[in-house]
């Protein structure tokens, strides 16, 4: 086994692991709905999630290990992703908002900000801002 085929497997199962914990945030309550069913089908495939890959999750999600970001930056940086794509597949209104806001709880952010936090990652998400203007934005948000 080479190198390459050593750090292609780690960031498949990276890829994977992450996918279980955003599936597992959609089951929190109980339930997946179809929008949230419809994120994750375009999540898996951003994510090179396979069809078998993607049913087994499903089935298995907490079998997979949560890698939580370790330091702030990194959440935020998950964050920044999760918001764009969020933006992206336009997720209409409170369905938009509702969705990024259990995405948030599930990095790890105090559920009694995810309001804000969610509120001002989508307008830094329309607004196509890159990563370091959107870290900066979040980060002073309260200033």
């Amino acid at each position: 086994m080479s190198f390459s085929d050593l750090f292609d497997s780690g960031f498949k199962k990276r890829n994977e692991d992450h996918f279980a914990a955003i599936v597992r945030v959609a089951n929190s309550d109980g339930v997946i709905t179809e929008k949230e069913k419809a994120f994750l089908d375009r999540l898996a495939t951003r994510l090179d999630i396979s069809e078998l890959e993607y049913k087994q999750i499903l089935i298995d999600y907490k079998s997979h290990p949560i890698n939580p970001p370790t330091s702030y930056d990194m959440r935020l940086e998950r964050l920044y992703d999760l918001a764009r794509m969020v933006w992206v597949d336009d997720i209409e209104g409170p369905n938009q908002h509702w969705l990024l806001e259990k995405l948030c709880v599930g990095l790890g952010f105090n559920s009694n900000n995810v309001k804000y936090i969610a509120d001002k990652a989508l307008a830094l998400a329309y607004e196509k801002v890159d990563l370091d203007t959107f870290i900066d934005g979040i980060k002073s948000m309260n200033e």
